[in-house]
């Protein structure tokens, strides 16, 4: 995922995102375990999309916060 389509949707989008993302995550993780998953090279790229959109999420979450 491109983070210019992260940085569209707003906080729950963004938290509805890395849910899906861990739930995909874990779900290649048991596929590697059973010996089932082809292309180990998606666990990387998974793991870095849950960042970015972790990222993404607190930098937002910073911004709604009203500064005291």
């Amino acid at each position: 995922m491109k983070t210019t389509e992260l940085r569209q949707k707003d906080v729950a989008g963004v938290q509805a995102e890395v849910k899906a993302l861990q739930k995909a995550h874990f779900g290649l993780r048991m596929q590697k375990a059973t010996q089932q998953l082809n292309n180990t090279a998606t666990l990387r790229s998974t793991r870095r999309d849950i960042a970015r959109a972790k990222t993404i999420l607190v930098e937002k979450q910073k911004a709604e916060q009203p500064t005291k």
